[in-house]
């Protein structure tokens, strides 16, 4: 078993100074430093693995290009395609609900107007009756004797 020496100065064996021995051609046995592994970006709803994007690590992310982080749809990147769907459609039924609470209100504001106007005419109707009601028969006229 040959002695190995390490490239770097921390010796413990932590989860960043992870190492492989590999052989080179030269026949020497050398540490070789892994790189940590980088995860999937999750959706942020349902916490699912996005599809169409790479793992990576935070730093190489930052350095990658926008192409390669998203996906070209609405909230690529940042939520998977279930939950874009049903945002989408919560948000059409919320706007179908508030037409159909202003049409429902409209209706009965229609039906009061009418009720008033109702309401309007009666009154109207009944003062006419009883005008006519009260008022005496005029004497008749006939030819007045000078």
């Amino acid at each position: 078993m040959q002695r190995l020496t390490l490239r770097r100065r921390l010796s413990y064996n932590t989860n960043s100074n992870r190492r492989q021995k590999v052989k080179t051609p030269g026949g020497k046995l050398v540490y070789i430093y892994q790189k940590k592994l980088g995860t999937f970006p999750k959706c942020g709803d349902c916490k699912r693995k996005l599809a169409g994007i790479k793992p990576s690590r935070p730093m190489t992310r930052s350095r990658m290009s926008k192409r390669l982080k998203t996906v070209t749809r609405s909230y690529g990147g940042s939520r998977c395609h279930a939950c874009v769907r049903s945002r989408i459609l919560r948000a059409f039924l919320m706007e179908e609900q508030k037409v159909l609470k202003q049409i429902l209100k409209e209706k009965r504001m229609d039906r009061i107007k009418q009720a008033i106007e109702k309401r309007k005419a009666a009154a109207k109707a009944k003062k006419k009756d009883a005008a006519k009601k009260e008022k005496k028969p005029a004497a008749p006229v006939g030819k007045s004797k000078k």
